[in-house]
């Protein structure tokens, strides 16, 4: 387990690093603009099945994905008029949205059948990284499922400590916000709020 710390003078190279490691398909813990996150290809089965493995999270359990645009949200999830409208206003932001899963030629793994958790981050950083690889990425925090989520790389790294399954990479950037986004259903009406 490398850990790598970031700042303006080694971001660009760190980036590159951590696309390349996505690309191999290994996980990466990561900052965002809520809590750090072990970030990894969506579309990678072995990885997403890696990260159940790391945060001993049940399969039953889906995992919220980061996409880079609307667009590609509306590639993976149905999204109407009005949903539309009221992504454009949270998204980039701290807000993951539950909308009805589209059939797609994006297959993802680690989501639900029927609906799906989307997010466009606000974070330079991931925003970069998504634009990057052109891909939908896990979204889900960094913790032991159970264990609270935290901006605290410190608290995250603890979690993990002496576990057989293990991150790849961690990628420092300091204390984060340390609050977990706020989690909307969009596919009842009215919208009904599953996490503050």
């Amino acid at each position: 387990m490398q850990i790598l710390k970031i700042n303006q003078k080694n971001f660009k190279e760190i980036v590159k690093i951590v696309v390349k490691s996505i690309k191999e398909g290994k996980v990466v813990i990561f900052p965002t603009d809520t809590v750090y996150i072990p970030v990894a290809d969506a579309t990678n089965k072995k990885t997403v099945e890696k990260i159940f493995l790391i945060k001993k999270r049940s399969p039953k359990k889906p995992i919220p994905i980061f996409v880079k645009d609307i667009k590609m949200a509306k590639k993976i999830a149905k999204i109407d008029k009005r949903q539309e409208k009221f992504l454009k206003i949270v998204w980039p932001g701290r807000v993951t949205a539950v909308l009805r899963r589209k059939r797609s030629e994006i297959k993802l793994y680690g989501v639900a059948k029927d609906t799906i958790a989307l997010r466009i981050p606000n974070f330079k950083l991931v925003n970069l990284l998504l634009k990057e690889l052109n891909r939908p990425l896990v979204g889900t925090s960094a913790n032991v499922s159970g264990k609270p989520a935290s901006g605290n790389l410190e608290k995250v790294l603890n979690q993990f400590k002496e576990r057989k399954y293990q991150p790849d990479l961690i990628i420092d950037a300091g204390p984060l916000l340390g609050k977990p986004s706020k989690v909307i259903d969009l596919t009842v009406s009215p919208p009904k709020i599953l996490r503050e």
